[in-house]
């Protein structure tokens, strides 16, 4: 069987940007692949954060990916920090990794603009990244559009520390997630909690009506007595990916004969997202009412994890020499 590894920054709780991008497509891989999960909280402090917070929003996500299908039965599940292997795996990389490459990273140059003082984690988190993925020898890489550049590093780091200690780490395929990137609802920038343009998998329905209320809609309907094009909507494009086809059908054709207005489409589209996510806001219930399985679920995949980490570590330790 395959192997999948996929990594996501412990952000709290879940929105529907990470489970289009991300989540769901994990969620329907582990019938097939044998995947790693791993909530990366070492990625996570490179930019300023509250560490009177991370723990908690650690274990937020790790109760939102439990919810939205990741079952620790099929998938290893585990925190990035619990498997110290990674952090050692990453060290050993930046000795083969090229200085130009990691500066040349368009996130990099992008993240670092914004940094009066340039933290060097910022610029070696891809180092990280590649030991995340070559550390479990994943065949397959679930990406979105803007990670492409960041594996294809992994895949140079691969190829330059095999040319130097023998064959030894696959370079890793990307598999491009059907959804490859979700705006959020201002209808701008790509959707993010810290924007503040999300839904929250786990927002009840209430909730979710307040945040789809006022989302930005097709530009040409100031009135509802004005024709709107679904295609230019981008809460029609969320419709595409939480309606049933027969509901798009519906809700195109009366934005395009002015039948609707845009508040009955975003009702239409609140009621559907409250009915896909409420199974999942039952389990996260249950599943935090039970701190201590979260925590047991996480500690078996680490230990699933490590084991794989380690017999790894062996042969990376072996073949550079260094002392059994």
């Amino acid at each position: 069987m395959s192997r999948v590894f996929s990594g996501i920054q412990p952000s709290g709780e879940l929105h529907i940007g990470n489970y289009l991008g991300a989540v769901r497509n994990w969620v329907a891989m582990q019938a097939q692949y044998d995947c790693f999960i791993c909530i990366v909280d070492h990625h996570a402090i490179t930019q300023s954060y509250d560490p009177a917070q991370l723990a908690a929003r650690t274990t937020d996500m790790a109760v939102g990916l439990l919810a939205a299908g990741i079952d620790p039965d099929r998938t290893t599940l585990f925190v990035q920090s619990h498997v110290p292997e990674h952090t050692e795996l990453a060290w050993v990389f930046t000795t083969v990794t090229p200085l130009g490459e990691l500066e040349r990273m368009t996130q990099f140059k992008d993240k670092s603009s914004r940094e009066e003082s340039i933290p060097a984690g910022l610029l070696m988190y891809p180092v990280l990244q590649a030991a995340d993925i070559l550390l479990y020898h994943a065949d397959l890489v679930p990406v979105g559009e803007d990670q492409v550049q960041h594996l294809e590093l992994v895949r140079e780091v691969a190829r330059k520390w095999n040319t130097r200690f023998g064959a030894y780490f696959p370079e890793p395929q990307a598999e491009l997630t059907p959804a490859r990137r979700i705006l959020g609802l201002d209808g701008e920038a790509k959707m993010s909690k810290s924007l503040g343009n999300t839904i929250g998998l786990l927002d009840d329905p209430q909730i979710i009506w307040q945040k789809l209320r006022p989302a930005k809609t097709d530009p040409a309907r100031v009135t509802k007595s004005d024709p709107g094009d679904p295609d230019k909507c981008n809460v029609f494009t969320l419709h595409k990916y939480f309606s049933p086809v027969a509901t798009q059908t519906e809700v195109a054709t009366k934005c395009r004969g002015a039948q609707w207005g845009c508040l009955d489409c975003k009702r239409v589209l609140a009621d559907n997202l409250a009915a896909e996510f409420a199974p999942m806001r039952e389990r996260a219930a249950a599943l935090t009412a039970e701190p201590r399985r979260v925590r047991d679920i996480l500690g078996d995949g680490a230990a699933r994890a490590r084991a794989v980490a380690q017999a790894t570590m062996s042969v990376v330790h072996e073949r550079m020499g260094f002392l059994a």
